[in-house]
């Protein structure tokens, strides 16, 4: 079970500055001095308070550009003397972390292979115990909730309370337009669960292309998230890493100028008589989805009785393949996500199959 966070309001952590979105913006990797300084030049006169750099970078295959290590914090400690920003980094090791500590880094994060790893996050988390440094967290590669609020929790048991997380997508083998799958889904979890906790979208990860971080951005905005990490570069077609996705800072002005930034509530009169009847359906709408969902179990638990008593197998693979079909193209005239439907009615499919099986282990019948 998740435990409760103990979270300094992002407000307190003198970061950041309103309103939203709160943003973090800079190369995917520090390249070279001249590189760093330029870029965080242009981010700073373009109003930009935190400054991100790869120093670390982790790759798929050896021999490609994996940062340029320790002297890279040197550059950052300049950006923060010179500039007056706040620099952060990626950290994917206790080693990684003392070198930031030593060099003043501001705030550090875990990238999505690093949160994966629960004996790295206590490696790292045992590292930060007992400091003030922010901290935050990309969601794993996969969509494991449970697996990006333990690293969480290993960050707080070890002190850590300026606490946030960074939303960068989830790797897939589907064919969509952008590099990882959005999986809105599982950020919103999130956000339900711990809604104070700071939660940054990071559009570069997510759509691999400058083309979609424009949509991806508001996207983020729409859902009340508090702010994005962007990847910046002063010259983005010669980077070193991730060359299409990155901005030139000029352009990430234009981006952040463009979001329709939405009130997250509103004490209008007219707005909450308007939303309280709606959501008064929305709430009758479930308490029958629930009575329908109940009976529909009941039949379940009757179809595993007569499996049962005729010694037949519960799953019904062909049988199922007809219902899903079926289920998609009812979906489709009801002006419904094919994949919506199918996905909810697996999870009810998945229920029925519970409770057949139980009425064939011998467990109470309806």
């Amino acid at each position: 079970m998740a435990m409760t966070l103990d979270i300094v309001p992002v407000g307190e952590w003198g970061f950041f500055t309103l309103p939203r979105p709160m943003t973090i913006a800079g190369p995917c990797s520090a390249e070279s001095e001249e590189q760093v300084m330029e870029t965080a030049r242009g981010l700073a006169e373009r109003g930009i308070h935190v400054f991100r750099a790869g120093i670390w970078k982790p790759r798929t295959h050896p021999g490609s550009f994996e940062g340029v290590g320790v002297p890279g914090l040197k550059w950052l400690k300049r950006v923060k003397e010179e500039t007056g920003m706040k620099v952060c980094t990626e950290v994917a090791s206790d080693r990684h972390v003392y070198e930031c500590l030593k060099y003043g880094i501001d705030m550090v994060w875990m990238g999505a292979r690093t949160s994966a790893n629960p004996f790295l996050m206590q490696q790292i988390a045992d590292a930060l115990y007992d400091t003030d440094i922010p901290v935050l967290v990309k969601n794993p590669v996969n969509p494991d909730l449970d697996l990006w609020i333990g690293a969480l929790e290993r960050l707080n048991r070890a002190g850590v309370r300026k606490l946030g997380v960074i939303h960068r997508g989830f790797s897939t083998t589907e064919n969509i337009p952008y590099r990882n799958s959005p999986g809105w889904q599982i950020a919103i979890e999130l956000r339900t669960r711990y809604p104070d906790l700071p939660f940054f979208a990071d559009p570069s990860h997510m759509g691999g292309d400058r083309k979609y971080l424009l949509e991806l951005s508001q996207r983020a905005m729409d859902l009340g998230l508090d702010g994005l990490m962007v990847e910046s570069h002063c010259n983005p077609s010669c980077a070193l890493s991730d060359a299409k996705q990155q901005l030139t800072p000029a352009d990430l002005l234009t981006l952040l100028e463009s979001l329709q930034i939405r009130a997250k509530d509103s004490g209008d009169r007219d707005y909450r008589e308007g939303i309280d009847a709606l959501r008064a359906q929305i709430d009758l709408i479930d308490e029958n989805l629930l009575n329908t969902l109940a009976s529909r179990m009941d039949v379940s638990r009757k179809i595993g009785s007569y499996k049962r008593d005729h010694n037949v197998a519960i799953l019904q693979t062909n049988r199922w393949e007809q219902v899903v079909e079926g289920i998609k193209e009812k979906a489709r005239r009801c002006g419904l996500s094919e994949k919506f439907a199918e996905d909810v009615y697996n999870a009810i499919h998945e229920e029925s199959v519970r409770v057949q099986n139980e009425i064939l282990s011998g467990g109470p019948e309806a």
